[in-house]
C-alpha cells in the first residue's frame, strides 16, 4: 500500500467510555499525523452489537475532542473512504469475502461447535496446540452448494498457508516473526454474517488506506492473522508499531484499583486536557532533553516511535497530579476555573453567573487556591477557606490564640492599619507595621492572624487572602472568633 502521506487510524470499540490506554494510542497516533502533515481517521469497530451502543460512540468523541485530539477524516467528519462505521460497511466486507471466496483462499466450514469443541479436547490431550483441522478445507463445491442451499449454518474460514514464516518490523519491537503452521484456518465471518474483528480491521485498513497502524501491544497476538489476510487479498500490510501496556503502580495490569481509568472520569475531576495530553505521552515515551512539561506544540515536534520504549509504562496518579499542578498556575484562573466546575459542582458550589462581583471575587480565590491544588476537587476544597464564615476552630488551631491579650493586640493593630480595599502590597506593609509596633516576631504576628481569619494553622498567605476577603468579611472574620475568646 502506497500513499503520499502518512495516513493512521484511531478506532475504537463503542463498549464504554474512552480509556487512559485508548486514549494514549489515539494521541500517539495524532502526533504522528499533525508532525508529518498526515491524515488521522477516527472510525467506529461496532460489529459487536450485543455492547456497542451510540451513547458511548457520543463519549468517546466528545472525550477525544476534549483532549483536542480532532481528527482529518472519519466519523461525523466524513471522507472518501468511508463509511466509517464498522456497521454500515458490511456491503464492503461481503464483497472483499465473495472475492476470496471465489479465489479459493476462503470456503465454507459446516463444522457444528460440539464437533469443534470435541477436535479441541483431543488436540489438548495429544499435547497439541488447538487449531482448526481443515475438515471442511477442501469439500468439493457441489457439496458446499448443496449444503448451503439446504440452509446448513456455516462459517467462513480463510485458508492459512502451511510452512510459512511471518516477519514484521515493528517500529516499536523491532522483527518480530509468527509461524504459520501456529495459527490454522481461522474464522473471519461467524454463521450470523458478521465479520470478525481481524477480517473488519483488516477490510478497513486497506481501504481506507492506512498506512501505519499504531496501537497496543495487547494486539500483536492479532497481527499473524491479519497479514494472512493481507496476503490472501494480494495486499501489502501496513507498518506497525505496538505500544507498551499502562501498568499501575503494582506492576499489574491497569484496573479501577488503581484509581480512574476513564478520561470522562478526569475531566469531571477537574483536570486540564492539556495536563493529561502531557501526562499520557510521557507514558512509554519521554524527549531527548528529558524534559516534562510539554506544550502540545513541543510534543508534536518532538515526538519520536524511535524513542518509545518496549517495556511497559507505569500510571503514576503523583506525576499527573504534579503535572497538573503545573499547569494550574501556568493558566489563566478562569480556565482553572471553567475545567474545575464539574468538580466544584459535584462539592456544592456552582459557578455565579460572569461579571458579577461574585464571580470576580470567586476568579481571585481560584488565583490564590490553585497555588496548593492538583485538581479540580483539591482546588474546590481549597476554595471553602474563603467562603467558610463560621467561627469555629479547627484541631490543635485554637492553641495559637490562647494568649487572648496578645492575640488582640495584634489583631487590634491590624484591623486600625488595614485599607478599605486592601492589595497585596498593602497588606504586607500593614503586616511590618504591625510586628514594628507590637514588637512580636513574624510567627507570633502571622499564625495569629491566619487562625483568626479561617479557623486553621494553614493556608493561603496573608498577603494573598484578605485582598479576596476585603477589609470587610476580614473585619468580621477576626471579631467574630475573638468574640468566641472572652
Amino acid at each position: 500500500m502506497t500513499t503520499d502521506k502518512l495516513r493512521v487510524r484511531f478506532a475504537p470499540s463503542p463498549t464504554g467510555p474512552l480509556h487512559i490506554g485508548g486514549a494514549r494510542s489515539a494521541l500517539f497516533n495524532w502526533l504522528l499525523a499533525r508532525q508529518s502533515g498526515g491524515q488521522f481517521v477516527v472510525r467506529i469497530e461496532d460489529t459487536d452489537t450485543g455492547r456497542s451502543s451510540r451513547s458511548s460512540e457520543e463519549d468517546i468523541k466528545k472525550a477525544l475532542l476534549w483532549l483536542g485530539l480532532d481528527w482529518d477524516e472519519g466519523v461525523d467528519k466524513g471522507g472518501e473512504y468511508g463509511p466509517y462505521r464498522q456497521s454500515e460497511r458490511q456491503d464492503i466486507y461481503r464483497r472483499f469475502t465473495g472475492q476470496l471466496l471465489a479465489a479459493g483462499q476462503a470456503y465454507h466450514c459446516f463444522c457444528s461447535e460440539q464437533e469443534l469443541a470435541g477436535e479441541r479436547e483431543r488436540q489438548l490431550a495429544a499435547g497439541q496446540t488447538p487449531r482448526y483441522s481443515g475438515h471442511c478445507r477442501d469439500l468439493p463445491s457441489d457439496e458446499t452448494g448443496r449444503r448451503l442451499a439446504a440452509g446448513q449454518p456455516s462459517v467462513i474460514r480463510i485458508k492459512t498457508p502451511s510452512g510459512q514464516q511471518y516477519r514484521v518490523n515493528d517500529a516499536v519491537r523491532g522483527e518480530v516473526v509468527f509461524d504459520s503452521d501456529g495459527i490454522g484456518d481461522f474464522v473471519i465471518v461467524r454463521s450470523d454474517g458478521m465479520p470478525v474483528y481481524n477480517y473488519a480491521v483488516v477490510i478497513d485498513d486497506l481501504t481506507m488506506r492506512i498506512n501505519l497502524v499504531v496501537r497496543g501491544e495487547e494486539h500483536l497476538p492479532n497481527t499473524p492473522r491479519q497479514l494472512v489476510i493481507y496476503q490472501a487479498l494480494g495486499a501489502p500490510p501496513p507498518g506497525f508499531a505496538h505500544v507498551s501496556l499502562i501498568l499501575g503502580r503494582d506492576r499489574s495490569k491497569m484496573s479501577k484499583r488503581h484509581g480512574a481509568t476513564a478520561v470522562e472520569q478526569y475531566r469531571q475531576r477537574g483536570y486540564l486536557p492539556e495536563a493529561l495530553v502531557n501526562f499520557l505521552a510521557l507514558l512509554g515515551w519521554s524527549p531527548e532533553d528529558g524534559g516534562e512539561v510539554l506544550s502540545r506544540q513541543q510534543l508534536i515536534e518532538q515526538f519520536s516511535l524511535a524513542r518509545v520504549a518496549k517495556n511497559p509504562a507505569v500510571f503514576d496518579q503523583e506525576k499527573l497530579n504534579w503535572l497538573n499542578g503545573q499547569y494550574f498556575r501556568q493558566t489563566e484562573p478562569v480556565r482553572v476555573l471553567e475545567a474545575s466546575a464539574p468538580a466544584l459542582a459535584a462539592a456544592g458550589r456552582q459557578l455565579p453567573p460572569a461579571g458579577t462581583a461574585e464571580y470576580e471575587k470567586l476568579l481571585a480565590a481560584v488565583a490564590v487556591a490553585r497555588e496548593g491544588a492538583c485538581c479540580g476537587e483539591e482546588l474546590a476544597a481549597g476554595l471553602e477557606v474563603f467562603y467558610d464564615r463560621g467561627t469555629a476552630v479547627a484541631g490543635d488551631a485554637g492553641e495559637v490564640l490562647a494568649d487572648r491579650d496578645r492575640v488582640v493586640r495584634v489583631a487590634e493593630l491590624f484591623l486600625n492599619l488595614l485599607p478599605d480595599r486592601p492589595d497585596g502590597e498593602a497588606v504586607r506593609q500593614v503586616l511590618k507595621e504591625v510586628v514594628r509596633q507590637s514588637g512580636l516576631g513574624n510567627r507570633q504576628v502571622f499564625m495569629p492572624l491566619r487562625v483568626l481569619l479561617t479557623g486553621r494553622r494553614q493556608g493561603p498567605d496573608l498577603d494573598r487572602l484578605v485582598p479576596v476577603l476585603g477589609r470587610q468579611e476580614a473585619e468580621q472574620r477576626i471579631r467574630g472568633r475573638l468574640d468566641k475568646l472572652c
